[in-house]
């Protein structure tokens, strides 16, 4: 497999990708990354226009210890708490992957050239705490082109629409069901509305709503499987794509309503949709499914390295493979509910399982940035 490192942007599936109107960001962050040029490679070759990040990438990255020595070994001195120091860290490290991509945000009027940090996965249930923290990062990392992560619970619905009412672009994540997107759009169409009160520049606020794909087909193929029957199991692998798909029937819904048409006309940027959990998860499919399958204009595919390797190698990008399956992913996942598999169970115990997930990965990174710091004389 060749890698998109020596691939080129001019040619093949993610020349084809962009083409089609979809952005290809990078799922993936860590310092060694940063300082070897491999990010900026991927920039330069490889069509990456974008970065995300999440606790467990993070805790990935800064847990390995390497190329975060120096950095630590200050932060011992000066006795900081470990949250501080995981902050700190985190902070400098998409502050520079922003540099990076600089260039990318400037050609594309800050449609792109975005990198995400997410806020702590701690206070996803806490509103006011969530903006607080939300501006916090943007102080911190002091780079036009961040995009603060906010989880789609309950408590970060009302978070989206106070963060982007003070004009910081948001990358709303944790994103399962229809119901919840919908009621995303509509968070981040209030938050436009309040920017908007306030003499904000809307055309200087953007938002990605992260969609996850992977998990859909996981849970839902686990339950098909222990059905066992034919009917069953030939719906394996299909309601995580039908999922997507109605996200995005509901994404031109929304952004062609008379409450957006105001907005648009105030030059405000439609939320695009992120299809979030590419990677495959059963070696059965194909390791490309969640790219060829989900090709739509105005949509971001943030991919982990593998994945966008893949892509690079073998991917098969045929046009529009999302627009024209509404009416067979209805039917695919009105055929697994006939099943006695409910959708709303499903994406519930996704969402839960997605912030307890972030919430140990942060857990194991403040654990081992202060085995770090006790390891430097300091009591963290």
């Amino acid at each position: 497999m060749i890698t998109v490192t020596e691939a080129t942007a001019s040619a093949g599936a993610l020349k084809r990708l962009s083409d089609e109107g979809v952005s290809i960001w990078l799922d993936d962050l860590s310092r060694r990354r940063i300082e070897s040029g491999s990010l900026a490679g991927l920039v330069a070759t490889g069509g990456v226009v974008g970065v995300t990040t999440n606790p467990s990438i993070f805790q990935a990255a800064i847990g390995s210890g390497e190329g975060y020595e120096e950095q630590l070994a200050d932060l011992a001195v000066r006795g900081v708490t470990v949250d501080e120091a995981v902050r700190m860290m985190t902070t400098a490290d998409v502050r520079a992957a922003a540099d990076v991509l600089r260039p990318v945000y400037d050609a594309t009027g800050g449609r792109d050239g975005r990198v995400s940090i997410e806020v702590d996965p701690r206070l996803a249930h806490d509103t006011a705490a969530t903006v607080a923290e939300a501006r916090q990062l943007a102080w911190l990392v002091d780079r036009p082109n961040v995009m603060i992560k906010i989880p789609a619970t309950k408590a970060g619905l009302p978070a989206i629409t106070e963060v982007i009412g003070a004009g910081i672009s948001v990358n709303v994540t944790l994103i399962f069901s229809l119901e919840r997107y919908r009621e995303v759009m509509d968070a981040y169409i209030a938050g436009l509305e309040k920017a908007q009160a306030a003499g904000l520049d809307l055309s200087a606020i953007h938002s990605v709503a992260s969609f996850f794909v992977s998990r859909v087909d996981s849970e839902i193929d686990k339950r098909l499987t222990l059905l066992g029957t034919d009917e069953a199991l030939a719906l394996k692998g299909r309601a995580a794509l039908a999922n997507a798909r109605l996200a995005y029937e509901a994404y031109e819904q929304v952004f062609a309503g008379p409450r957006w048409q105001a907005l648009g006309g105030a030059r405000a940027n439609r939320q695009r949709p992120l299809w979030a959990s590419t990677g495959v998860k059963d070696p059965a499919y194909k390791d490309t499914l969640y790219v060829d399958e989900l090709v739509a204009p105005g949509t971001v595919n943030t991919m982990p390295e593998a994945t966008l390797n893949a892509v690079a190698d073998h991917g098969d990008v045929q046009g529009d493979t999302v627009t024209g399956g509404y009416a067979q992913a209805r039917a695919d996942l009105a055929a697994v509910e006939r099943l006695g598999i409910s959708y709303d169970e499903v994406v519930r115990q996704l969402e839960d399982e997605g912030v307890a997930k972030f919430e140990v990965a942060w857990q194991d990174l403040l654990d081992a940035v202060t085995k770090s710091l006790n390891s430097k004389g300091v009591d963290a």
